[in-house]
């Protein structure tokens, strides 16, 4: 509990709350419940350095910051006029047959019409292209142009002529930078810093033309803004609008020298239009605008999907080498991403189907899962993997179950999974049974799991199952199994209703449906951690900071002493230089106690023999003594002295430490403790800033929870005090971040519940 007295430090302050950007009371999007979209916010770039302030303040004024100096509040860009441009300039534009630059010319033209905009070929080899006048340089141009489309090997020497006529966007489509190695990595670092100091805001160097694709403008309802580093991936997303699903914007955002993954995705959490975003992503330019970008998304309800490759090193060497990005400790990052909500997917089948959900289903009314078939093997099939990823089907009452059985034979199931045995679907039975099982106010989603086409009753199951979706708030799914996918039933009946989510796999139906409900319950109470964030450095910062020691590894007596700054409980001990010493200290601290050999190079004492156990006598202590300090002089390792230490003997041994991540900074581990930490590897990961709720859920994640609560009798442990030092733990990272490397409290005994936690050792390694 944060306001128990297990220590000092008051971990649960909270300064003023910044409003959310944006924020407006629910509306409606072409008739669907629309009240997690954003209406949008502050478009500026307003700030020193491009950064803004939060919502509620001024452009101009100072960046707020959290303690470890990083960014609260990132602005959202203005990319109306790089969408929907009114003016573009094609630098290096061409109609000569046969040159590369021509049919991208010839797009780009044809882009320009559909949007209404005008349309100014640059190239001092010709005066006229494709008809239309041509103009030797950028300073040549009539009129101030908002996007620039750079069809030139080098774009460096152009930006600069850019920024002069004042155009506000442009893309370099060149290759041969960052994703080449150092030599492009510096060729790129040149750019963005001409960038930066331009004003203009650019997309790319190494991407594409799918930001100006032709999108479908027939469709209705929520659309999918589509976020992609590497183009070709984006495709199945794309092509989503042949089904029937809008997709309203596609940034491909290559190596992202300038515009990155963060800048789009805050910009389309702001746009009423949108419904979900997808995103394919390589690597995290930074970690900081990542999580500020995904908050500004939860803050407005709009559900990110996300496939990120680098989930092992061989993907990680080639998203590396593909767009010469950090990839990032793939566990920080799923950690990250589950943090704010982010919905983390495998394969861009997983992708498609999940966004295209997310975007069009209305809010849950329960989380119950009615799962109804024809066939008493599919239904059960289908529950046993919808259970296992632990969605939720619900006992109908037998109430219910006599009013199916009104239309189903008494010999089927219709517990849930409901089994109607076939016939039925073929008569006005058919519509009878879907209106009850939706009627339940215990289930919130109804899958019928189609294995295969059996006209023409499927047919009429099909179209039942798409006029009753008509009439719910429900979802209503199917999961259309034939693989062949020319069925009438399929591509006109299912696919022609934007009310019925259709699948074509059972594996991606339960992961799409249970992202939607994770989503609703993850938005429903979510409270930005930015919020909350420690702005000014605690009392505790000043009297860690004189206890460490740059570039050195704390002894374990000083470490512990780190700890108590911060007000997280160590056993009673004292450090002693001889064995008479050791003997009052033992007498003092109370036996029995723990002996344990104290030095800065010492991180694993108990290998070498360095740890004694149990002492019970002054003359154990004394024998203990001497065999410490023999032991340490054999092995040549330097003591600060000896610790003797209070001894605890029961409780639950948990880990906690800062891990320092290259793209997130300081990162916050709890797990299972103890000497096999490294062999049962259970734990979790904290990407600060982050809350209480956000700590309980990391406990949550864990394997051995269980253990936590009590096992074979056993009482339960104190988990408030275990979150408490979590928190306090977070607050060490944030406000020594750049001086405290590395934090390993390893064991944390955590009492009965009500006793608190005590931190038995602890190493710390500073900068």
């Amino acid at each position: 509990m944060l306001g128990s007295t297990h220590g000092t430090l008051t971990t649960h302050s909270r300064p003023a709350r910044v409003v959310a950007c944006g924020e407006q009371p629910p509306h409606t999007v072409h008739g669907m419940t629309a009240s997690h979209r954003g209406s949008g916010g502050p478009n500026g770039q307003g700030g020193p350095n491009g950064q803004g302030s939060p919502d509620g303040q001024g452009p101009g004024e100072a960046v707020d910051r959290d303690v470890s100096g990083r960014p609260l509040y990132a602005p959202v860009p203005d990319l109306d006029r790089f969408f929907r441009p009114e003016l573009v300039a094609v630098i290096g534009a061409s109609d000569s047959e046969g040159r590369p630059h021509t049919g991208i010319t010839r797009q780009l033209i044809a882009w320009a019409e559909r949007v209404g905009a005008r349309l100014h070929p640059v190239n001092p080899g010709r005066t006229r292209v494709f008809g239309l006048p041509c103009h030797a340089t950028v300073a040549d141009l009539p009129e101030t142009v908002d996007l620039a489309v750079l069809l030139v090997s080098d774009p460096l020497p152009v930006i600069e002529q850019l920024a002069a006529a004042k155009v506000k966007f442009a893309v370099a489509f060149a290759s041969g930078f960052a994703e080449t190695g150092e030599e492009g990595a510096a060729a790129q670092a040149r750019l963005a810093e001409a960038v930066a100091r331009s004003g203009l805001r650019l997309l790319g160097p190494n991407t594409n033309l799918n930001a100006f694709e032709k999108f479908r403008d027939d469709l209705d309802g929520p659309a999918i803004a589509l976020i992609t580093q590497s183009g070709h991936q984006g495709r199945p997303v794309f092509t989503l609008q042949e089904l029937g699903i809008r997709l309203s914007h596609w940034a491909p955002t290559g190596n992202e020298a300038d515009l990155d993954t963060a800048d789009f995705l805050s910009y389309f959490a702001t746009r009423p239009e949108v419904g979900a975003i997808a995103a394919y992503v390589e690597g995290l330019k930074d970690g900081r605008s990542f999580l500020l970008a995904a908050d500004r998304a939860a803050r407005h309800q709009v559900p990110v999907v996300a496939v990120k490759v680098g989930r092992t090193e061989t993907g990680a060497r080639t998203a590396a080498s593909h767009t010469g990005k950090l990839t990032g400790a793939d566990e920080v990052v799923d950690a990250a991403m589950r943090q704010f909500g982010v919905i983390r997917v495998d394969g861009l089948d997983e992708l498609q189907d999940t966004a295209a959900l997310l975007a069009r289903a209305r809010k849950p009314t329960a989380e119950g899962i009615a799962v109804y078939s024809i066939s008493g093997g599919t239904g059960a099939h289908f529950a046993d993997l919808a259970t296992a990823a632990g969605l939720r089907l619900p006992t109908l009452d037998t109430a219910k179950q006599a009013e199916l059985h009104q239309w189903i034979p008494d010999y089927l199931s219709v517990a849930n999974p409901i089994d109607n045995g076939g016939h039925p679907v073929g008569d006005w039975r058919g519509r009878k049974i879907i209106d009850a099982i939706l009627a339940d106010p215990a289930v919130g989603v109804l899958i019928c799991p189609i294995t295969g086409p059996f006209p023409p009753m499927s047919d009429k199951l099909a179209q039942d199952l798409v006029d009753a979706a008509e009439q719910t708030d429900k979802l209503v799914c199917v999961v259309w199994g034939s693989p062949v996918g020319t069925e009438d039933a399929y591509r006109s009946t299912l696919l022609g209703s934007s009310r019925v989510a259709t699948f074509r796999t059972f594996g991606n139906c339960i992961t799409a449906v249970r992202a939607y409900l994770d989503h609703h319950r993850f938005t429903a109470d979510y409270r930005s951690p930015f919020d909350d964030a420690p702005r000014v450095p605690s009392p505790s910062a000043r009297k860690a900071q004189a206890l460490l020691r740059p570039g050195q590894q704390l002894s374990e007596h000083a470490a512990k002493q780190l700890l108590r700054a911060y007000g997280i409980r160590v056993p009673r001990e004292q450090l002693v230089t001889s064995a008479a010493a050791a003997v009052r200290a033992a007498s003092l601290v109370g036996y029995p106690v723990v002996m344990k050999a104290s030095g800065a190079q010492l991180a694993h004492k108990t290998e070498l023999g360095l740890v004694k156990v149990g002492l019970t006598s002054a003359s154990q202590v004394r024998d203990a003594y001497r065999e410490l300090t023999d032991i340490a002089r054999y092995e040549d390792v330097p003591l600060d002295g000896v610790l003797v230490c209070q001894m605890i003997e029961r409780g639950v041994e948990m880990v906690v430490g800062v891990t320092p991540d290259r793209l997130f900074g300081p990162t916050v581990t709890v797990g299972l403790g103890g000497v096999l930490v490294e062999v049962l590897r259970d734990v979790a990961v904290g990407v600060p800033p982050f809350g209480e709720d956000r700590t309980r859920a990391m406990l949550d994640e864990l394997r051995g929870r269980a253990l936590l609560d009590g096992v074979r009798g056993g009482p339960p442990a104190d988990v408030d005090a275990l979150v408490e030092v979590v928190l306090r733990v977070q607050r060490m990272a944030l406000e020594l971040d750049g001086a405290l490397a590395e934090l390993d409290i390893n064991p944390l005994v955590v009492l009965e519940r009500g006793q608190g936690a005590v931190a038995l050792d602890a190493l710390a390694v500073c900068h």
